[in-house]
């Protein structure tokens, strides 16, 4: 096939959340963007889709609270349609022998102190030492971090002088907060709450959060950041608040995509890249699939580093150690992602009827002990008999994605291996897991299963293929200690430039990592600027 050639300023591969912001700030700079998109929809795993006769659902990932309000407030996403509904209870917990607990404003407390009064009354301290580090970490959201250099001072100095500014802003924190930060950065979820709590059922709600997404233990160490990780966000300006986009998590970036067009940017859908050209040492554009060649003074990456350097970029132009490292990144979620259309809402033996409950994150896995058990189980046999299970029925608060009477919900489940062990493909166990997943649902709320009229299942094989998710991994790399901040994804590129000159990363696999923020975009799009000589207007 001839090879068609075109032009542009930046050509940015993926057009996912974060690279849609990354586009649309470049475009209100002034430059010519242009996007490709190798799926037939943008919005990469924030999407919505029909995926039973009537029924549509976020398919991928499936509930607000990280995307970042200064970037929500810059590309104005409210008035390009995008509305978010907040849980009326942010958490609901069933358990043994017909006990449940509930969190969310105005009840937490009352619902520990079933438990635990010693609980309720540490409650306060617990959220206020734990808002005061998340609040100097969402500081630097959307800031670069300090990068590594290998070069004199002269390029040393201004990573230094950020250094610094991190530095203040952490000897801002008096002795307690210094601590809490260090125990947050190095210990497990577990130790971490068994310090301050004593009941199970709150340790448990508290300690999922060190396990979203993350295939470990919740007595893992390093687990607490990933806790720490998800009371970054906030919802309609409440911190820490979870919820639901209405119309489901593509209107997040269907929105996204309407300031992008708006901005002058070109999306291209059905455009697979086959290879990011390199000449002279230098990004130059990429050919796709079909054999179009789009030449582009900057070339941006919104896919998985590993993705972007071991398939698009030739390994002969990356440094050794660089392309090592990023043999040896790590990723793997442990997710199990499904969807199901219900011609009815579950009925819980522990709290039945319909109710505010109906509207939270039901979390299925009572005690930190059982998430535990379930870590272990994946890791010996492939996947959890007793999985943990977050579902989600975002149709309790948007009427728009079922027929009325009926419902969707979203089922996020753990631990399963992200590549099976001996051998063994996810295309012939799928089914088989998501009848674990089903039944686990079944056993606490009965007829459950019978009210199913459709199920969508994506294994970590799945989310992979469809979504470029290695291992499923909805982190696009591990929140660990060596793959954060200025060693994200590799330390010495921690500033969003590839090893490549005029190749830059925009994805969830650079500071500050994955969920739904549009942090990454947004940071990466100022470097760009920077190094273009250009100011955002």
């Amino acid at each position: 096939m001839t090879s068609r050639a075109t032009e542009t300023d930046v050509l940015l591969i993926g057009a996912g959340h974060n690279g849609l912001v990354c586009a649309w700030y470049l475009a209100r700079a002034g430059l010519k963007v242009t996007m490709l998109e190798r799926r037939p929809v943008v919005g990469g795993a924030a999407v919505t889709e029909e995926f039973h006769p009537g029924f549509r659902n976020s398919v991928a990932s499936y509930t607000v609270s990280l995307l970042n309000p200064r970037v929500a407030a810059d590309m104005d996403l409210a008035g390009h349609g995008l509305r978010v509904v907040e849980r009326k209870v942010a958490n609901f917990l069933p358990l043994p022998e017909g006990e449940h607990l509930l969190t969310g404003e105005g009840r937490t407390a009352a619902q520990v102190a079933r438990f635990s009064t010693r609980d309720a009354e540490r409650l306060g301290a617990y959220g206020d030492r734990l808002d005061a580090i998340a609040d100097v970490l969402r500081s630097v959201m959307l800031e670069t971090p300090p990068n590594v250099t290998s070069g004199g001072w002269l390029q040393a100095l201004p990573e230094l002088l950020k250094g610094a500014g991190l530095g203040g802003r952490l000897a801002g924190l008096d002795m307690t907060g210094r601590r809490d930060l260090l125990a947050l950065f190095s210990q497990s979820a577990g130790d971490y709450l068994d310090g301050w709590f004593e009941s199970e059922p709150i340790k448990a709600v508290f300690g999922f959060d060190g396990v979203v997404g993350n295939y470990a233990s919740p007595y893992t160490p390093g687990s607490a950041y990933v806790l720490l990780h998800h009371v970054f966000g906030e919802v309609n300006g409440k911190k820490g608040a979870w919820g639901h986009a209405i119309g489901g998590m593509g209107a997040i970036t269907q929105a996204m995509a309407r300031a992008c067009a708006r901005a002058g940017v070109e999306i291209i859908t059905d455009a697979a890249v086959s290879e990011v050209l390199v000449e002279k040492g230098r990004a130059a554009g990429a050919v796709t699939g079909a054999g179009r060649t789009i030449r582009a003074r900057v070339v941006v990456a919104n896919v998985h580093p590993k993705l972007l350097f071991q398939t698009l970029v030739d390994p002969a132009v990356l440094p050794a150690d660089f392309r090592e490292r990023m043999d040896n990144h790590r990723n793997g979620s442990g997710t199990f992602r499904m969807n199901v259309a219900l011609s009815e809402l579950p009925q819980f033996t522990c709290l039945p009827g319909p109710g505010d409950h109906m509207t939270a994150g039901i979390i299925m896995a009572p005690s930190l002990a059982y998430m535990d058990q379930a870590y272990m189980d994946a890791r010996m046999h492939g996947w959890s008999q007793k999985p943990i299970v977050e579902m989600l029925i975002p149709s309790t608060l948007d009427d728009s994605l079922a027929p009325p009477g009926q419902h969707v919900a979203s089922l996020f489940c753990q631990h399963v291996q992200p590549a099976l062990s001996g051998g063994r493909s996810w295309d012939d166990h799928r089914e088989e897991v998501a009848d674990v997943m089903i039944d686990t649902v079944e056993a606490q709320a009965p007829g459950f299963k019978a009210s199913i009229l459709g199920r969508q299942i994506n294994s970590p094989l799945d989310l992979e293929r469809t979504f470029g998710l290695i291992g499923g991994d909805i982190f696009h790399g591990k929140l660990e200690l060596d793959q954060l901040f200025s060693a994200r994804p590799v330390l010495g590129h921690g500033d969003y430039r590839a090893p490549v000159p005029g190749l830059y990363m925009c994805g969830a696999g650079t500071h500050p990592g994955g969920g739904v923020t549009g942090a990454p975009g947004h940071n990466a799009a100022r470097e760009i600027l920077r190094d273009l000589g250009r100011s955002r207007r």
